[in-house]
């Protein structure tokens, strides 16, 4: 049986100046790869620490290592090329923004694996049990495919989606045979399914939203087939973008609960809830008994403490559609899903993070 988690970080953590000094030097050929990781290191060690004290339940490295949530993907594979699908971003400082994912220009080969670099001090350092996140493969039939790029050589998104299926796959076996107790996949482009505005984009464009969703959940499901559920724990994770502050997709999840719930074998869902913009708990009633709702109740978004009551009060409402002991709580979405951040400080971070542990443990013991 997955084990239970009552209190979750999402992945990322804000990195600390040091940190992005250290990047940006390396990436003018000023500092060595062995330098950089020996910052990075250090910063991960102090992201245990500061995990560790806010009592949350399963540690990560804060993603750390990474430029984005999901730029291990183009940093180990082959076949992507520097240019960028564009997001029409909403709130602070929003506006048309290419996203961190860069467009597939060649053929994929993986070249490396994606976490490897990862693991080491993870699985040495870790004061619990940790998790590796991966960007979801449907991901980047949205991010990475571009119209007279991507089509040369793949003519589909289906076509597309199976390579990546087949990179990412490897991935999950690798990890599992590793000995990582949790695999969480982050699918945020799930919610271009459930926005109606790029629903009817989509249609625009000659696609089936509807059609196009249950090409991802299958991609998807695909990718963790075979995994022996008795040694690791997996779990989705949905959000509406999060960068610097900001979102680019509105909208609840009653578009796609049913197909999320009903096809994709995970154990955890964690699912962004922080505001308006998720819509009712109503679609949680499509979960199968047994699985994890982890309610993303605690904004990354702003330094705003969020009322434990309030929070309490939330919890109570979700718990109308799915029972207690089948609920968890986290924040909405990483701390910085790119590597500038959102706009609050580490100080605000572990306040977050610690609101989050102490009201686990307030609900569940």
């Amino acid at each position: 049986m997955p084990q239970k988690f009552r209190a979750e970080n999402v992945g990322s953590l804000l990195r600390p100046a040091e940190l992005l000094e250290a990047r940006d030097a390396h990436a003018q050929g000023k500092l060595t790869l062995d330098k950089l990781r020996a910052v990075e290191d250090r910063a991960i060690l102090d992201a245990f620490e500061g995990q560790r004290r806010s009592g949350i339940d399963i540690f990560t490295d804060g993603e750390l290592r990474r430029g984005s949530w999901l730029t291990d993907m183009a940093d180990a594979v082959e076949g992507f090329v520097p240019q960028k699908v564009i997001l029409d971003w909403k709130g602070p400082g929003g506006g048309e923004e290419g996203s961190t994912a860069q467009v597939v220009g060649a053929k994929l080969r993986k070249a490396r694996k994606l976490t490897a670099h990862e693991i080491p001090l993870l699985k040495k350092s870790s004061p619990g049990p940790f998790k590796i996140t991966l960007p979801a493969p449907s991901n980047f039939m949205v991010a990475s495919f571009k119209p007279g790029v991507t089509d040369r050589f793949y003519p589909t998104h289906a076509d597309l989606l199976r390579e990546i299926v087949a990179i990412v796959r490897d991935e999950v076996q690798w990890l599992v045979g590793q000995g990582v107790p949790y695999i969480q996949f982050d699918a945020p482009y799930y919610s271009h399914y459930l926005d109606p505005t790029q629903r009817q984009r989509m249609r625009a464009a000659g696609f089936d939203p509807d059609q196009e969703f249950s090409r991802s959940i299958a991609g998807d499901a695909a990718s963790l087939k075979n995994v022996p559920r008795d040694s690791v724990t997996l779990a989705l994770h949905v959000c509406r973008g999060n960068s610097r502050s900001r979102w680019y997709t509105e909208g609840g999840y009653d578009a796609i609960a049913e197909k999320l719930f009903g096809e994709l074998d995970v154990d955890h869902f964690l699912l962004e809830y922080d505001s308006g913009r998720a819509g009712g708990f109503e679609p949680l009633r499509f979960a199968p008994r047994g699985k994890t709702i982890v309610l993303g109740l605690v904004t990354t978004k702003e330094p705003t403490m969020e009322s434990q009551d309030a929070l309490r009060r939330r919890i109570d409402e979700a718990a109308r559609f799915v029972p207690l002991e089948n609920l968890a709580l986290s924040t909405q979405c990483g701390f910085a899903s790119v590597a500038a951040g959102n706009l609050l400080s580490i100080d605000d971070q572990w306040r977050k993070l610690s609101l989050v542990a102490d009201t686990a443990r307030k609900v569940w013991g």
